[in-house]
């Protein structure tokens, strides 16, 4: 994600049984399709909880007094946060496959940024290259799971294509992470790689043309 978070991996040692995430993100995500039902993009929206929240607030110098709402021009400072600070080698948490085969993503393009209830919403856009719609498998995880997304807010795509959200099996996530952590020496850190085992999977399927 920011540099905020990717400098905070997930540090396990074999004592602890379960990942418990520090940062959680509620996700919404839209689908661009062209007329040959190809998914030209993805835009993302994500809303971050209130505690993360307040230290982007403290570390960009927002909102002194404290009251959760920004000027115009706190607002203008904190547009495009994330992108601005995007590493070159970041995946941006976001995955895409096609008959089992990755799909390379576009560079992000920044979308509004605002603040309700507290907590920062913040959009981007990800260019997909024009790959069939139908088929497609789309994960948001963090690898090192230290930030926790979740498609809460839904999933939007053209008809007549659709998008199934399958939620992931939480015990046999646990249950896998219990296995990785029998592998680490008990006065050892270790960084797992073990987001995708939480991750919402999203699946399109279009319906043939008539």
């Amino acid at each position: 994600m920011t540099r905020w978070i990717a400098c905070f991996p997930l540090l396990l040692t074999a004592s602890q049984a379960v990942a418990h995430p520090h940062v959680f993100v509620d996700s919404a995500l839209r689908i661009e399709t062209d007329a040959a039902r190809n998914v030209t993009g993805v835009e993302l929206s994500w809303a971050y909880d209130e505690f993360f929240t307040l230290l982007i607030f403290e570390d960009m110098g927002l909102d002194p007094d404290g009251d959760g709402q920004l000027t115009e021009d706190e607002l203008a400072q904190l547009q495009g946060f994330e992108t601005n600070n995007w590493p070159a080698d970041f995946e941006g948490d976001l995955y895409l496959a096609s008959q089992g085969e990755t799909v390379a993503l576009g560079a992000p393009e920044p979308r509004e940024t605002r603040v309700e209830d507290g907590r920062i919403i913040s959009g981007h856009f990800r260019p997909v290259p024009g790959v069939a719609a139908d088929g497609l498998e789309i994960r948001q995880y963090d690898p090192t799971f230290y930030v926790s997304y979740e498609i809460t807010r839904g999933v939007e795509i053209a008809a007549p294509c659709r998008a199934e959200i399958e939620k992931p099996d939480r015990a046999a996530a646990d249950a896998y992470v219990q296995k990785e952590l029998q592998s680490v020496p008990e006065d050892q850190f270790e960084v797992l790689e073990i987001g995708e085992q939480y991750a919402d999977r999203i699946s399109l399927t279009c319906e043939p043309s008539s």
